[in-house]
């Protein structure tokens, strides 16, 4: 699935990943998902794993769809970890209409290592924090 999580109830963390050709329709289902997992809970913070993500086809005002959408609260920390310019750019745009809602806490980088740090994760091991038995299949 090119969009995919794994919620770290102890952690109070959700891991989402993104992999393959990723669209509003993987997004938009994710949040849906998310909303019904019964381990969810709003207050939890989120790592949003791009890194095998080979393509966005999202469209600007599809992004702004999918920030109209309430899931976290605005006390959540929210790193995204980012591989290319297109995706930092669309990351920064659902920053800036989540920013406007009132939510502080994205932040957007270009390693996991400082995503890490910033969700005080660095005892992660290898900067993959799915746990193995719960990390989906990798695109292609």
């Amino acid at each position: 699935m090119p969009a995919d999580y794994y919620i770290d109830v102890p952690r109070r963390l959700v891991f989402s990943r993104g992999t393959g050709v990723l669209t509003f329709a993987d997004c938009r289902s994710h949040m849906e998902r998310l909303l019904r997992d019964p381990g969810f809970r709003p207050e939890f913070n989120q790592l949003i794993d791009f890194r095998d993500v080979t393509d966005v086809v999202i469209s600007a005002e599809e992004i702004v769809l999918l920030a109209a959408r309430n899931v976290f609260s605005p006390e959540s920390r929210r790193a995204f970890v980012v591989t290319n310019d297109l995706q930092f750019g669309l990351a920064r745009m659902f920053r800036s209409y989540r920013e406007n809602a009132g939510e502080k806490g994205i932040q957007i980088f270009r390693e996991m290592k400082s995503a890490l740090v910033l969700l005080a994760l660095t005892g992660v091991a290898g900067a993959q924090p799915f746990p193995k038995e719960n990390l989906p299949a990798r695109a292609g």
